[in-house]
């Protein structure tokens, strides 16, 4: 098997782009498997909330990484880019294409570039983040790391306090900024890469959004966010939709609350999204309904 001549197709782009009906797509037009890039969607479990493809998508074309992981299980990204890594030398016995596609901008650097060399954790300093995150919540580490490293905190997930807590640990301890840490050298891949990026109107993907949430809701997000209720403590469900079901739980919000702040914590997610993956300039953007132009392009790239 000559590697060299194996590709991977990345379809990233903010949630609610339309990524998944894309990769659907484009797996049929080059009879390949898809392998997800999308740090939720792993584990079990979350059908509604981490917007899983539908059954009729996963019957149509061969997944990778979608409901693998239980919910408390310890998943990071240099664990994503070893899994990955082996995943695709499998998949490329049978096939000389792969498409990958998820919106999590850190899993699509691991598969792609590989994960930089970080500082060890330093296990004190560790037990005092976290006792400030149980007394003190997310966003007091999040303003911590806004002063210390304000470009990484333009991007984290501020929803995950596993990557707001790890970013903030990194700069106490090194005394530099994760951002810049983080810029380390891209590992070799043996295979070909091209990056295609979905994206609209902000406007309208912001009415997307809307309705999305809505449809969630319709499908049964409320009673699935209930059924994972004992597992609110684990890294898996500190995420948008389930977070807010929760404080709903709790009597925090009401229920209409909860729906509005699922609305704006994903517009806000999605801007994000978009932050990081406008800073990669080996990314193609195009509409979600450009299908034939998206071929031509990789086509072009892959010197077809």
């Amino acid at each position: 098997m000559t590697m060299s001549t194996k590709r991977v197709i990345v379809v990233v782009g903010p949630t609610a782009s339309g990524k998944t009906d894309l990769s659907i797509a484009l797996a049929r037009h080059y009879n390949a498997p898809i392998l997800s890039t999308d740090s939720r969607q792993v584990y079990k479990g979350l059908p509604i909330g981490t917007a899983y493809p539908s059954v009729e998508q996963l019957q149509a074309v061969e997944h990778h990484f979608i409901g693998e992981l239980e919910l408390n299980q310890d998943f990071n990204c240099g664990e994503y880019e070893k899994q990955a890594l082996e995943r695709l030398e499998t998949l490329f016995e049978k096939h000389d294409t792969v498409v990958a596609v998820g919106g999590s901008g850190l899993y699509v650097k691991a598969l792609c570039e590989g994960m930089d060399s970080l500082p060890e954790a330093d296990e004190a300093l560790r037990e005092q983040l976290q006792r400030r995150l149980a007394e003190q919540g997310v966003e007091a580490l999040a303003e911590q790391l806004k002063t210390l490293d304000p470009e990484y905190y333009e991007v984290v997930d501020r929803c995950n306090p596993a990557r707001v807590m790890r970013a903030l640990e990194v700069c106490l301890v090194s005394g530099c900024k994760y951002s810049v840490l983080r810029k380390g050298t891209v590992k070799p891949r043996n295979f070909q890469i091209v990056k295609v990026g979905v994206n609209m109107e902000r406007e309208r993907l912001y009415e997307r959004i809307n309705l999305r949430v809505d449809k969630m809701l319709e499908a049964g997000l409320e009673a699935e966010a209930r059924a994972v209720l004992p597992y609110r403590h684990c890294n898996s469900l500190k995420t948008v939709g389930y977070s807010e079901m929760f404080d709903y739980f709790d009597g925090k919000i009401d229920f209409e609350q909860a729906v509005e702040l699922i609305k704006r914590n994903s517009r806000r997610y999605a801007k994000r999204q978009l932050t990081w993956f406008g800073r990669d300039k080996d990314i193609r953007w195009f509409e979600n309904d450009q299908l034939e132009e998206i071929v031509k392009y990789i086509d072009s790239q892959f010197g077809e």
